[in-house]
């Protein structure tokens, strides 16, 4: 049987780093399983603001990849700052009440004169170097995969020039993302990003989403089909691990201003002044990129002590510190606009047979999957009491040397199996 081409047009690939790599590297990975050529569009020259270079290796050679050049203004605002620069294009921005006159500067141009992103620039070029392509190499299937939300537009224009099937894939949210507001918009501003929204919503062939949440959203601004498939966990080659002997809690992954739980520091003090035991065994272990206001939150509590700052580690070894951690903490913005989130991380972390403390806005997606497959327990932002509780039974298993997590029905969330369902999908 013939292979079908796909054309997938992202700005993240190997060598760059973080959460947004990962789904298309999977799904790339295990097309050619289903009968798919998987070709990938990638900038040729992209403002990465996470590199991991060791993710390389995991391109499948099954794959053609196809680069163009890219103009971003990050690579001018870096001669500016190159710190607020790299954090802004990760989307970590400092809280309102401490944002300096750059930053303020940096936000409104952001938002403002970049829409929908900073990426938009790369459009054109875009479309131009692969009407060539598609029509040489006779592709009638493309799919677009944002944010970025700007290469949705290359879609767009692809399927007006060509009638080729599109599919815009989401990853996250657009107008409702958790940093949209941040974004200093005026209202114009403001109209222009709905009004692509709208646009794209009721172009596209179809649709793709990773959480229920987003697809009540948008179905509410198109009739187009709308399917959910989540992230998920891949089959990953790392030695076996040994055990913190520390009561570790370790967050992986960017730590945003955002996203710090007042609540959680509380319930770690009062702990340690009423456990005796809690105190020489308690670590916070934070790996990936951490705001100033987490770190700020966690001195004011005085646990500074118990702290340790990892920094960003390459995935093998965000891995291995997910099965080696005591607890795994998820964290996500208490706000109705982060309720569609799920952390492609949570897949990971379900299959690490580490007990995960998830905490959300009440009715958040990802609750029904913690609950769902028992890899730990979710708390709204009002549950101290319960947190506390349950920190406190985690820790008495912890010295019993009997903590860990008993997972179920995890299979439905494995990247072959999803992508059994994107091949399915787009062959249909």
């Amino acid at each position: 049987m013939e292979q079908k081409k796909l054309l997938i047009i992202t700005y993240y690939f190997p060598p760059a780093g973080g959460p947004g790599v990962q789904r298309w590297l999977k799904f790339v990975k295990y097309l050619p399983d289903f009968d798919v050529q998987p070709i990938v569009y990638i900038p040729e020259n992209p403002t990465y603001p996470i590199v991991d270079e060791g993710l390389v290796s995991e391109i499948s050679d099954k794959v053609i990849v196809l680069k163009n050049k890219i103009w971003e203004p990050y690579q001018l605002a870096s001669v500016f700052s190159k710190n607020k620069t790299k954090k802004i294009s990760s989307g970590i921005f400092p809280q309102k009440k401490k944002q300096t006159f750059l930053d303020k500067t940096f936000l409104w141009i952001r938002g403002n004169l970049f829409i929908p992103d900073a990426r938009v620039f790369w459009v054109k070029p875009s479309v131009s170097y692969l009407e060539k392509y598609i029509q040489e190499n006779n592709i009638d299937t493309i799919v677009t995969s944002g944010p970025p939300h700007s290469l949705h537009l290359i879609g767009l224009e692809l399927q007006k020039k060509l009638k080729v099937k599109w599919f815009a894939d989401f990853r996250d949210p657009w107008t409702t993302i958790g940093y949209h507001k941040a974004l200093r918009l005026s209202s114009y501003a403001e109209k222009k990003h709905k009004s692509l929204e709208h646009k794209v919503l009721n172009s596209a062939d179809e649709i793709i989403v990773t959480s229920k949440t987003t697809k009540t959203e948008f179905e509410a601004i198109t009739t187009k089909p709308i399917t959910v498939i989540t992230n998920g966990y891949d089959v990953e080659t790392v030695e076996k691990q040994t055990l913190d002997t520390k009561f570790s809690l370790a967050h992986i992954g960017s730590f945003l201003s955002d996203r710090n739980p007042p609540f959680l520091w509380e319930v770690l003090v009062e702990l340690l002044h009423e456990v005796p035991e809690f105190k020489s065994h308690l670590e916070i272990k934070l790996i990936g990129a951490v705001s100033q206001e987490v770190l700020d939150a966690i001195k004011e509590h005085q646990l500074n002590e118990y702290l340790n700052l990892l920094g960003y580690v390459s995935h093998q070894e965000a891995v291995a510190h997910q099965r080696k951690s005591q607890v795994l903490l998820l964290i996500e913005i208490n706000s109705e606009d982060t309720k569609s989130i799920i952390p492609g991380k949570l897949f990971e972390y379900m299959v690490s047979n580490r007990p995960i403390i998830a905490i959300g806005p009440q009715g958040s997606d990802f609750a029904d999957i913690v609950t769902q497959t028992n890899t730990g327990v979710f708390f709204d932002y009002s549950e101290k009491a319960k947190l506390k509780s349950v920190i406190l039974d985690f820790f008495n298993q912890f010295l019993e040397g009997k903590l860990q997590s008993h997972g179920v029905g995890l299979q439905q969330y494995s990247r072959k199996n999803l992508t059994k369902q994107l091949a399915q999908l787009i062959k249909k």
